[in-house]
């Protein structure tokens, strides 16, 4: 690639065609990033409906410059704006359901484990949350960007994961777990949740896996009072296949997540 893309290349990338590779998609956003000049060419290619669009959101945000007081910048201010902070109560209540699962254990040790119940759902909810309409004030705008589907999502998804896998790995430490036996398939669940949300939006698929997991395998152990054998020490190599299997279907499927709004979210 020549240090400027091509008007052609820009256009294809635009248009969102799928002969363009990843590593080509990726060498033009790094660049766009940082060229004034191919951003401009950008704007130029762009069908004329997300051109409207972004014409509109921009009278509209100098509009609202205008006639409101001049910005000020607080940090307290922007720690509370944006997904990050929509998703911290996710986050917390994951924490929170952790740290009762991890107590009830120890005050009830003949009960099936509560922290092997949760652990598979655990990051599903902020992962939801983190991919949805009602929690982006950017939506509209991130909703416009050609084939950021998939990579914003992956990042968001690993950004819940490094928040909520430490807390597991605590409780599971705390309760005498192996690691094979809940992050598998903690692994797993996150992962079928990013292939089934392509088809069906990723809020409705984590609230359906989470509602399946809970109906078919945590209630019954309760009831029971014997743990699934799908979490017990010899599942771990089934949960290994299934996150493999999973992970690949994301990436074959990648298409599914080319915009910022598939799945009906």
């Amino acid at each position: 690639m020549t240090p400027h893309p091509s008007t052609e290349l820009i256009s294809r990338y635009a248009e969102g065609a799928t002969d363009v590779d990843d590593a080509t998609v990726w060498a033009v956003e790094a660049h766009l990033e940082s060229c004034a000049t191919c951003r401009g060419l950008l704007t130029d290619v762009v069908d004329p409906g997300t051109r409207d669009l972004l014409e509109r959101v921009s009278e509209g945000i100098s509009s609202g410059i205008a006639a409101g007081p001049p910005p000020v910048l607080r940090r307290r201010r922007l720690r509370r704006t944006g997904v990050t902070a929509r998703v911290l109560p996710w986050l917390a209540t994951a924490v929170a359901l952790m740290l009762a699962a991890v107590l009830f254990e120890e005050l009830y040790p003949d009960v099936p484990s509560l922290v092997l119940l949760l652990a598979p759902v655990a990051p599903l909810l902020p992962i939801a949350a983190s991919w949805s309409r009602r929690t982006d004030p950017a939506w509209e705008l991130v909703a416009t960007m050609p084939r950021t589907g998939l990579v914003l999502l992956l990042r968001r998804t690993l950004a819940v994961l490094a928040a909520v896998i430490p807390v597991l790995a605590v409780a599971a430490w705390g309760t005498g777990h192996s690691p094979a036996v809940w992050l598998l398939p903690c692994l797993a669940f996150t992962a079928g949740s990013l292939a089934l949300g392509g088809l069906v939006g990723l809020e409705r698929a984590a609230l359906a896996l989470t509602v399946v997991w809970s109906a078919g395998v945590v209630l019954p152990s309760l009831v029971s009072d014997r743990l699934s054998a799908l979490l017990s020490g010899g599942s771990w190599p089934v949960w290994a296949v299934i996150t493999v299997v999973l992970v690949g279907l994301v990436i074959i499927r990648a298409g599914d997540h080319r915009r910022f709004g598939a799945g009906g979210n």
